[in-house]
């Protein structure tokens, strides 16, 4: 077959922004860890899930709906709406339900933004923010971290007449900071109407302090304000990737129009709104997750390593060579997360497990770092007798 058409690379004709974007790189699962490495167990600590498990509830939920599963989900995800819409006083066609919140935000991305157009975002946060600005063919604009967090005040003055939306993270993934009221109120109010502010609120559940922000009810703070939760974390549903929002009318309206038909399954709305219900669930794994954390920080004031305090269900943890920790931990069976990605080469998150995997982590990290002393046996054991006397 003849043509006159040049032929060349077709992947030169893609937009450079398109081929100069880096993909989401996930963990690997413990199973593959253990073939690779000839190990009998391994401990995943990489990836913030909740060490509890799903929600009971929403397991006897789903086991409940599947008979169902010839049958297409509600491409509306109505049930679940209306029970978000009536938690937070709110009307429900200002709900977005997404396949995990990441889906929210690249849709949110792919809504806002194109070539030309700015994102204004802190450095060190979590990566799909840039990754929902790149593929859409707008600019970064990345504001310095202070103390590892969010410099609000900088990233007000960040903004300029191309910028179309600042996304935030409150708390912060991979450092686990918050910032607090006065700080979020001083923002909104330097932030023009015509900004979307998109706070990504994914570990909310878990934060004790006073001072932080409930985005969700601080909606009428900002016209443009969209509040981002997720199923994934304290909810113990990361399977099955279901995440949610509000926003205003106006946007997700939009929203709807771009994303995939039923792009939240049924199992996934079912689980979820039975997970909802399940205030023992969440209580019981906020404590699990409290004890947890003050461990690991005993762990590294222990062993002399610095680490960042948080507020979600993991700790950025300085350990050096992160890389080469990384493997070393790996062969000893334990899985953490490297963040040289996010800015920081010396530093590694660890997800809070169970008591039993914690303890795996101080021993592994003890005997990475040569410092395998009493100290560290004398926490282990405290922990042990802290769980037979609950």
């Amino acid at each position: 077959m003849s043509t006159d058409r040049e032929q060349g690379d077709p992947a030169a004709r893609i937009a450079s922004y398109l081929r100069e974007l880096m993909p989401y790189v996930p963990g690997k699962p413990a199973w593959e860890i253990e073939r690779e490495y000839g190990l009998d167990r391994v401990v995943k600590l990489a990836s913030n899930e909740n060490p509890l498990g799903p929600s009971p509830r929403a397991v006897a939920a789903m086991r409940e709906a599947l008979a169902e599963l010839h049958r297409y989900p509600d491409g509306d995800g109505t049930a679940l709406r209306e029970d978000l819409a009536k938690r937070f006083d709110v009307v429900s066609k200002r709900i977005l339900l997404g396949n995990g919140s990441n889906e929210i935000l690249t849709l949110l991305g792919r809504v806002l933004l194109k070539p030309g157009d700015e994102a204004v975002m802190s450095e060190g946060a979590f990566i799909v923010y840039l990754l929902a600005t790149q593929a859409n063919g707008a600019t970064r604009v990345a504001v310095a971290p202070i103390d590892y967090g969010h410099d609000l005040d900088a990233m007000a003055e960040a903004i300029t007449p191309r910028t179309r939306v600042v996304f935030l993270a409150n708390p912060n993934n991979p450092t686990g900071t918050v910032f607090r009221r006065a700080a979020w109120e001083r923002f909104l109010a330097r932030v023009p109407d015509d900004v979307v502010v998109v706070c990504d609120n994914a570990y909310a559940e878990y934060v004790m302090d006073p001072d932080y922000p409930d985005t969700l009810r601080d909606l009428g703070a900002h016209p443009q304000i969209v509040a981002l939760r997720t199923f994934s974390k304290i909810y113990g549903l990361a399977g099955l990737r279901i995440g949610y929002g509000v926003g205003p009318q106006w946007l997700v309206d939009l929203v709807d129009r771009v994303r995939d038909p039923f792009n939240v399954n049924h199992l996934a709305q079912v689980g979820a709104l039975a997970a909802l219900d399940d205030e023992e669930h969440v209580r019981a794994s906020r404590e699990v997750n409290r004890q947890g954390m003050r461990f690991l920080e005993r762990v590294c004031r222990a062993l002399g390593v610095a680490f960042v305090p948080s507020h979600g269900n993991f700790l950025l943890v300085e350990i050096g060579d992160a890389s080469n920790a990384f493997y070393a931990l790996l062969r000893a069976g334990v899985i953490v997360r490297p963040v040289a990605g996010y800015g920081f080469p010396d530093h590694v998150r660890v997800t809070v497990g169970t008591p039993e995997e914690n303890t795996a982590f101080a021993q592994a990290l003890a005997a990475l770092l040569g410092r395998s002393g009493p100290g560290i046996a004398s926490l282990v054991q405290e922990t042990a007798r802290s769980r037979i006397s609950s």
